[in-house]
């Protein structure tokens, strides 16, 4: 196998040929699904690709790694990945988004960038640019589905499952109604979903987790989940299978460009235990990476690290941990101790995105809108996920039980998690589940998804020809990581990026 950060060809897989002076080297920083999306594409096109994260990517039974993928709903969902910024955000009242209970909460805090993200979502959450952000969003909804045949026939191994039923259940029938026109102008913007109306007690024969309170029911056909962690767990090795170096628990401090290359500063995080966007304890050892063929460090997740030291050496030729196959520990590039540079960089770090890319050009916020989730146990395992969108509660079939998950908290993406938001969820979720005890959970978890004031992501080429960006998916990470990673390589590949990439520009 080789370590080197390159493409090999497996049995029957056939991979684009590389355009004559496309990059031969590119860094991924950021470990999440997006990256690894993006780092699984350029593979495809013959890019020898190297990934950084601060976190250790790695699957298990604990909300450990993973970035704010672990947690997720895991829901692929084209047909229901709409713009956040919407028109309810003013229909409601700007009050909501302070009060301590609401879905949506912004703490009250003197915090100028919040500010600046709150005033530009309240700006674009009126009807008019809702639907252009859905028109924006369609061409990349609408082949989502289809990016995840691509990995699972490349050899992804984790499955994604059809969602089968898809229940969305309302306690209000003018709840259903607005599913129904929304679902109506999805439809008009160019993503195609079919949703019909259940009597509540077909419902409950379809999924009998539904508690009395919900009367009325839609099912939308079409839609699949998966469970996330183990879906980026299955990407990391995949990618590892096919040469690729992965360096774990590694955090990038800066990106340097010049006109021979990319130039990655980076410091590793050793013995440490993530939960909720915190690093906790351990030693923190940096390693300042340079010239070399092959090399590079780093993940500019940057979180809130407490406890341990930090010693920064430009001895440490290892990086972080360099990985060509499970459990190896290999020199950081093509074997040049101490350092690397790179033809390229693709920054998909999250909600932690404008601490590198600003150096690029890249001006529009990106937010921390943070979501919780937990674990209950369930009578009988559930037949598939379920929606309350009026509660703004996601339930999805994770084992034996349920994963419950809401909230949308604009925080510091390494605060710490906030107990009053698992509550916030709990309160919401009474009365809509059957034989289910929410006062005995398991995994409490805290995850910042990256979110934009106008809903859209940025993909693309920043200021830098060398440098690009994927992030800011805001809710849909999951759903649209592996359509992103396939147009961003081709962009990368290419330097020219498709026409469905024009609305998410970083530089807008």
């Amino acid at each position: 196998m080789r370590v080197d950060g390159g493409a090999h060809d497996a049995p029957g897989n056939t991979r684009t040929p590389r355009n004559t002076g496309a990059p031969d080297q590119v860094a991924v920083v950021g470990g999440g699904m997006v990256g690894l999306c993006v780092a699984w594409f350029l593979q495809e096109r013959g890019v020898r690709v190297t990934v950084f994260d601060r976190d250790s990517l790695t699957t298990g039974p604990d909300p450990a790694g993973s970035g704010s993928s672990w947690g997720n709903a895991g829901w692929l969902t084209p047909g229901l990945a709409t713009p956040l910024p919407e028109p309810a955000v003013l229909r409601y009242g700007l009050r909501v988004l302070w009060r301590s209970d609401s879905p949506v909460y912004v703490p009250p805090v003197a915090d100028p960038g919040l500010a600046r993200f709150v005033a530009g979502f309240v700006r674009h959450s009126t009807h008019r640019r809702w639907q252009a952000s859905m028109r924006a969003l369609a061409p990349l909804t609408t082949t989502a589905l289809e990016a995840f045949d691509l990995l699972a026939a490349g050899g992804v191994s984790a499955p994604t499952r059809a969602a089968a039923p898809f229940l969305a259940g309302y306690r209000e029938r003018a709840d259903l109604d607005a599913l129904l026109r929304e679902l109506e102008e999805v439809r008009a913007a160019g993503q195609p979903v079919d949703a019909e109306i259940l009597d509540p007690l077909a419902a409950r024969d379809l999924e009998p987790l539904l508690g009395e309170q919900v009367r009325h029911v839609a099912q939308v056909h079409g839609q699949r989940f998966c469970e996330p962690g183990r879906y980026v767990a299955a990407l990391v090795d995949a990618v590892r299978e096919r040469g690729g170096l992965v360096h774990e628990r590694t955090a990038v401090e800066a990106v340097h460009t010049s006109a021979s290359g990319v130039e990655v500063h980076g410091v590793q995080v050793r013995g440490v235990q993530v939960r909720g966007g915190e690093v906790r304890g351990g030693e923190v050892r940096g390693v300042h990476l340079l010239d070399g063929p092959g090399a590079g460090t780093g993940d500019g997740a940057g979180g809130h690290v407490s406890g341990g030291s930090l010693d920064v050496s430009t001895s440490d030729a290892t990086g972080g941990r360099a990985v060509g196959e499970p459990g190896a520990d290999r020199h950081t590039g093509g074997g040049h101790a101490g350092g690397g540079r790179f033809d390229a960089v693709v920054l998909a770090t999250g909600a932690w995105l404008p601490r590198l890319a600003r150096t690029f050009g890249v001006r529009v916020p990106v937010q921390a809108g943070r979501g919780y989730s937990f674990h209950v146990a369930t009578p009988e395992p559930p037949s598939g996920p379920i929606y309350f969108p009026a509660a703004r509660v996601a339930c999805t079939p994770v084992g034996d039980g349920l994963r419950i998950a809401g909230m949308m908290e604009f925080r510091r993406p390494d605060a710490p998690s906030d107990p009053r938001r698992i509550q916030a969820v709990v309160e919401a979720s009474r009365g809509l589940l059957a034989g289910v005890d929410l006062e005995v959970r398991t995994h409490e978890w805290v995850g910042p998804r990256p979110c934009t004031p106008d809903g859209l992501p940025l993909i693309g080429r920043t200021s830098s020809p060398r440098v690009f960006v994927a992030g800011g998916h805001g809710m849909w990470g999951v759903t649209l990581g592996p359509v992103t990673g396939r147009l961003l390589a081709d962009a990368v590949v290419t330097g020219t990026p498709a026409a469905a990439l024009t609305p998410f520009d970083p530089l807008r």
